[in-house]
């Protein structure tokens, strides 16, 4: 069974930041993040989460 959203799942652990802090920078709790990563996501969202890894990323030098 191949998990959904790898793309995500990568880019965030690569950069060192949990997916609790990306939930929060969104504006969403860690259970509604995990619950989106479930299934594919529409493109806005995951640009969304995708810049969101890039800022938290950039933040932790």
């Amino acid at each position: 069974m191949t998990q959904e959203n790898q793309g995500v799942r990568r880019a965030a652990r690569a950069s060192g930041v949990p997916l609790w802090r990306v939930a929060a920078a969104i504006g969403v709790s860690e259970p509604t993040l995990t619950r989106w990563l479930r299934a594919p996501l529409p493109e806005d969202k995951e640009r969304r989460i995708m810049a969101a890894i890039a800022v938290l990323e950039q933040e932790a030098g």
